[in-house]
């Protein structure tokens, strides 16, 4: 296993951000994280709890620790924040490079399978299993056996499909305007075919990687924790082009009738609000406090 390399030590709110770099042994190369050690942490709590943030197409570690202010949460209710990358960079695939919703800050959370990209792009095994290993075994306060997901947009998808993939091994989830039926959607179709394969037996794995046709299907059986999702209803990403909508949530609740998760997923939609991380700013502390409960930070 590879070490972690601090780059930076930022003195933020009450705690710090650091700024790491590895070498990832699933991806085939160096990867950036940024995390974010609460005030707890550095008056000698052990047994931190962790939420994982997880970015949207484009962004690297620095667009939600910087804009997405977690940090004065965390320092409140006592959790460090993770920030990982959203895709390997330097890696030189062809193609890797020329538009901005595949490739190069584009991973889409899974791992491929399609021989061009599966030596590198298996963010599914880099955030389910690879980088908290890194990084309970360098900052042994924080327990990762206590962790809770949120994230925005690709992120958002991510968070959700990690949380429903894997039960119990997320305490709970939340996301910002997330990309919930992503098997019907460009992007998403985009980068499936992309990373996964574009024909009919490949879209089946397209299916285990989908919020929406996982807990369609009921194919979860873990416990039913409430998901917490903030939809900003000026999102230029919601109801484009005429009707067509990269995100459908309005189709994510229409296919979760008669789930287990029917009742159990909260979806705020809010006026005048956009794609942005002034939105994500404007509703981090409510996913916090959401986080923070099921995380047992709150009495």
């Amino acid at each position: 296993m590879s070490a972690l390399k601090v780059e930076a030590e930022i003195y933020n709110f009450g705690g710090r951000l650091l700024k790491l770099s590895h070498e990832s042994l699933v991806n085939n190369c160096s990867m950036g994280v940024n995390l974010y050690l609460p005030k707890q942490y550095y008056e000698g709590k052990t047994k931190i709890p962790v939420l994982f943030y997880l970015a949207g197409l484009t962004c690297t570690p620095a667009n939600g620790s910087e804009k997405a202010f977690f940090q004065p949460y965390a320092d409140k209710y006592g959790f460090a924040v993770v920030f990982p990358d959203t895709s390997p960079r330097g890696v030189k695939i062809e193609g890797d490079d020329e538009t901005w919703s595949f490739g190069t800050g584009a991973g889409f959370y899974v791992d491929a399978v399609q021989e061009k990209w599966k030596k590198n792009y298996n963010m599914y095994s880099y955030i389910l299993k690879e980088l908290p290993t890194l990084l309970k075994t360098k900052y042994t306060q924080l327990d990762f056996d206590n962790k809770s997901i949120t994230g925005h947009s690709m992120g958002g998808y991510g968070a959700i499909m990690f949380f429903l993939r894997n039960p119990n091994e997320f305490k709970s989830c939340s996301a910002f305007a997330p990309i919930l039926n992503p098997s019907k959607t460009n992007w998403g179709i985009k980068c499936f075919g992309g990373y996964l394969g574009e024909s009919e037996s490949d879209k089946k794995l397209w299916e285990k990687y989908d919020p929406a046709e996982i807990i369609s299907s009921n194919s979860y059986k873990g416990p039913v924790v409430p998901i917490l999702i903030h939809q900003g209803v000026n999102d230029p990403f919601y109801k484009v082009k005429g009707d067509y909508d990269y995100l459908t949530p309005n189709e994510f609740l229409e296919k979760i009738k008669g789930s287990n998760y029917e009742k159990d997923v909260t979806l705020k939609f809010v006026d005048g609000f956009d794609h942005s991380y002034f939105f994500i700013s404007s509703f981090s502390g409510e996913h916090a406090a959401h986080h923070a409960k099921y995380l047992g930070l709150l009495d």
